[in-house]
This record gives C-alpha cells, structure tokens and sequence, in this order.
C-alpha cells in the first residue's frame, strides 16, 4: 500500500537566488524521498526562475538550539574577546574592511 501526500516525510527548502549568494530557507515540502522533494521544490518554490541552486533537508534530521538555552549554549564564546574583531588594530592602509 502506497503512501498517501499527507502521509509523506517533511523536508525543508533553501533557495540560492543566483551565484554568490548564500541560500535561504523557502518552505516545506512532503514527498516520500530526497528526488521527489528536490522536485516538489523547484516546481513550488522557482516557477519564475527565481533560484539557480536548490537544497532540500527532512526536517526530523535538523537539530537546533532552544531559544531558551541562548544564554548557557552562547555562552562560552562570550570570555574569547580575541574572536571579536575590535580586538585587532587594522593599519591606516587599510580604509575598507
């Protein structure tokens, strides 16, 4: 017995506008395999041609931090000042950075 659309893995969309450019998240889409949703969407989501690359990802495989643990998961990087850029001195040549 197939598998109905409703039934059909979540995957997340992200989008290149054109080269250089980072990609975006741009939706979901269900389909029942990685193929089905690279197709699912670019036929939903670059119907103009807006994109010129297309990645797609289940969402049951993304892991992310809580924006509750902000403070102790970011934490650590907080006491590495050699990380943030006021920490170096830029020389007078150097006008645009």
């Amino acid at each position: 017995m197939m598998a109905t659309s409703a039934e059909w893995p979540l995957w997340e969309v992200f989008i290149r506008p054109r080269r250089g450019l980072a990609h975006v998240h741009a939706g979901s889409v269900h389909a029942p395999d990685a193929a089905m949703a690279l197709r699912n969407a670019r036929d939903v989501y670059t119907r103009r041609g807006e994109g010129v690359s297309i990645w797609v990802i289940a969402s049951k495989d993304i892991v992310a931090s809580s924006p509750e643990e902000k403070d102790p998961f970011f934490d650590p990087a907080a006491d590495k000042v050699y990380r943030h850029p006021t920490f170096y001195s830029l020389p007078e040549e150097v006008r645009q950075m």
